[in-house]
């Protein structure tokens, strides 16, 4: 039994591991792109060549693999293979869905970037940032001035007689005192938060703000002696400097979007061909591989029907399916059971038949001539008890007739016998034009008023079958000529190199100047015992298509009433 499997004979790769592959480009595109915009964004640059040739190796791969697949699939096409056309029709109608089903997306997707741009290049970071500056710069001006104030309309060198209560805006006053090189805390009123360990500088003033230690505060130092200073502090308020952090972020961000705003075209395109790229190959690839698995099945199916139609019911198509297709391959198989069922026992028939007609057929072949060999030994017989001194009269003749049909029953058992034995392709080599010299001789001398013509036949063409067998073809195709010319006409034979599914083979054609053979005769010509003439047994064209099939060649006729009959037979060329 034949067995055809509904899988794809090649994929590039399984349709559940690219449904995996598609999965994780998914998940990877979603992460990895997240962080693509947080860096990019926050480093303002597209990624450096490195990184550039580790997020194309996926995009790469793929291209590869799609290039194989596509490739396979148009030589498909180019070969005229079964199926491929269905895999480029179904390619295409899912490339037409592709197309309708994204391009509201994309023209939406783009007009909504443009616009997203075009108000990104509206935006003056320039002049955003020097209000910023101008703002943070104008506030603290304000302050310096109200803490200058305060310093001039106070006396805090006095500071022992200080009440609990500070000015507006003062949150603390500290003195510290030199003790052997040494500075330490002598006076501290205020916010215990505002405390300093140390004087924030060696000379009168404001001091330079250092942070975290100035974090919202201004100080102001002033030296009473060389080893006396007092610290005054003022508040600037929590969320002067941390406001002020915020408004530089912004500053540099928008700095950064600056030169995004220039890189964003290769940004683009480099994302889209990053981690939009792979997606659509995967699905396309997807798509290709679907549609071997969709059209794979009819395909397979196709084969086995056209191989039932040319009489091949061994064939069987596993299946895995449990869709309609799957039940009806199953049926299809339980279809091709049931009719090499009804084969097997129709050829039994049929060879029961056969042999019962040819038994009878046999039986009255022999028959025939027994008759006149018992006519014959009778005859002999009752001359002997009758009249024995005259039985040399009759015995002569008697004995030559009962020669004669035993002569007649061996020929007859022979051809019989060659019909039904099986036959052996022979691995011989004959030469034709040689052997049709000396058949023509030998027929030309018994039949002078047939003229054959071999100068078609070229020489050198051999045959690979064994002569004797060669010479039973040509002696009955010769035979049956000159009957039908009633010995009296022209055979023409001719020689001819032809090539059939890949093998060469020589086309003899033996045709004679007969009165041809009407349609209904043609019919029955290759059907043992069936014949037209008086003596023939009906074996000799049976055994002509016998030795020519085991040979591999073949035998048929061309003939037209009252114009001749052509006969063609193809031997394998040596």
């Amino acid at each position: 039994m034949k067995i055809a499997k509904t899988n794809p004979e090649y994929l590039t790769l399984n349709v559940r591991i690219l449904i995996l592959i598609y999965t994780l480009l998914c998940v990877l595109t979603f992460l990895f792109s997240r962080n693509f915009f947080i860096e990019t964004l926050n480093d303002g640059k597209i990624p450096d060549g490195l990184h550039l040739i580790v997020f194309f190796t996926i995009p790469a791969a793929l291209l590869i693999i799609l290039g194989i697949s596509f490739f396979k699939l148009v030589l498909e096409f180019i070969l005229r293979r079964p199926g491929s056309r269905s895999n480029v029709r179904l390619l295409v109608y899912f490339a037409v869905i592709v197309i309708f089903s994204i391009t509201p997306i994309t023209v939406m997707t783009s007009s909504a970037l443009i616009e997203i741009v075009r108000f990104w290049q509206s935006i003056d970071a320039a002049a955003s940032n020097r209000a910023v500056n101008n703002f943070i710069a104008d506030n603290y001006s304000l302050h310096l001035e109200r803490f200058d104030s305060i310093i001039k309309n106070n006396d805090f060198t006095n500071y022992k007689n200080l009440d609990e209560r500070l000015p507006s805006g003062i949150v603390s006053v500290q003195v510290f005192i030199l003790d052997n090189e040494i500075w330490e805390n002598d006076f501290f009123t205020g916010d215990e938060q505002f405390s300093l360990p140390l004087p924030p500088s060696m000379e009168s003033g404001f001091s330079a703000r250092e942070m975290p230690r100035d974090l919202g505060t201004i100080r102001f130092l002033q030296l009473l002696q060389p080893d006396t200073a007092v610290v005054v502090s003022y508040d600037l308020g929590s969320d002067f400097d941390t406001g002020k952090a915020i408004l530089e972020n912004q500053i540099i961000r928008f700095e950064t979007l600056n030169q995004l705003r220039r890189s964003m075209q290769p940004l683009l395109i480099y994302f889209y061909a990053v981690f939009f790229l792979p997606t659509l190959l995967t699905t396309v690839i997807i798509a290709i591989s679907f549609t071997r698995q969709i059209t794979h099945p009819i395909v397979q199916l196709t084969e086995a029907i056209q191989r039932v139609a040319e009489g091949d019911f061994s064939i069987h198509i596993l299946t895995r399916r449990n869709d309609e297709l799957g039940m009806l391959i199953r049926t299809f198989n339980t279809m091709v059971q049931d009719l090499e069922k009804s084969r097997a026992a129709l050829v039994k028939s049929e060879k029961i038949t056969i042999w019962q007609n040819m038994a009878q057929q046999l039986a009255h072949e022999i028959k025939n001539p027994l008759t006149p060999i018992k006519l014959s030994a009778e005859r002999v017989l009752r001359r002997w008890q009758n009249e024995p001194e005259n039985i040399g009269e009759i015995l002569e003749s008697s004995m030559m007739a009962i020669i004669q049909e035993t002569e007649g029953l061996s020929s007859l058992l022979n051809e019989f016998r060659t019909l039904s034995k099986p036959m052996e392709p022979s691995n011989s080599i004959t030469d034709l034009q040689l052997f049709l010299e000396d058949a023509v001789t030998t027929y030309s001398n018994s039949y002078p008023k047939v003229k054959f013509d071999i100068s078609n036949v070229q020489k050198e063409t051999l045959l690979k079958i064994d002569k004797n067998r060669l010479s039973q073809i040509m002696t009955n195709l010769f035979l049956n000529a000159i009957a039908a010319m009633n010995e009296e006409g022209v055979i023409e034979i001719r020689a001819d190199l032809v090539k059939k599914q890949e093998a060469c083979y020589c086309r003899i054609s033996i045709k004679d100047s007969g009165k041809g053979i009407n349609w209904q005769d043609g019919k029955k010509i290759f059907t043992p015992y069936y014949t037209t003439k008086e003596s023939g047994t009906g074996l000799g064209l049976p055994i002509v298509e016998r030795i020519v099939n085991s040979h591999g060649g073949g035998v048929w006729f061309d003939s037209a009433e009252n114009a001749g009959t052509t006969f063609y037979v193809d031997l394998p060329e040596a």
